[in-house]
């Protein structure tokens, strides 16, 4: 990351691609999920479905570095409260996923917080 941009926070956008049919259900555990994942310390800027295919849905969090986001998700997607609670449900709905990392200024972070009802 430059120097410049010493303030910004890595952004993880996971785009989640469901089996036809599964919106519900897949709904209904991240219903159960959000509040553990935040509960875990990790920052959700915003969970939305998209606005142009019906079946995807966003997920996107901030962390400090690389560091943060591997030890706050080992945690969290390690604890028995995720492998005994509703992590089932999400996998089975699951066509695939993609996450992408980048690097954005709080400012930016907080506007896609506003936008997105989180």
């Amino acid at each position: 990351m430059p120097a410049a941009q010493t303030d910004a926070r890595l952004v993880e956008i996971r785009t989640y691609r469901l089996k036809p049919g599964h919106g519900d259900r897949f709904e209904a555990a991240m219903t159960l999920a959000l509040p553990m994942v935040r509960a875990s310390g990790m920052d959700v800027v915003a969970f939305v479905r998209s606005d142009h295919e019906h079946e995807s849905y966003c997920l996107i969090r901030a962390y400090a570095d690389r560091a943060q986001l591997n030890a706050q998700q080992d945690a969290f997607y390690s604890s028995d409260a995720w492998r005994q609670g509703p992590r089932q449900a999400l996998v089975d709905c699951l066509e695939d996923y993609l996450n992408t990392l980048l690097w954005l200024a709080p400012d930016s972070i907080e506007d896609l917080r506003a936008r997105n009802g989180q």
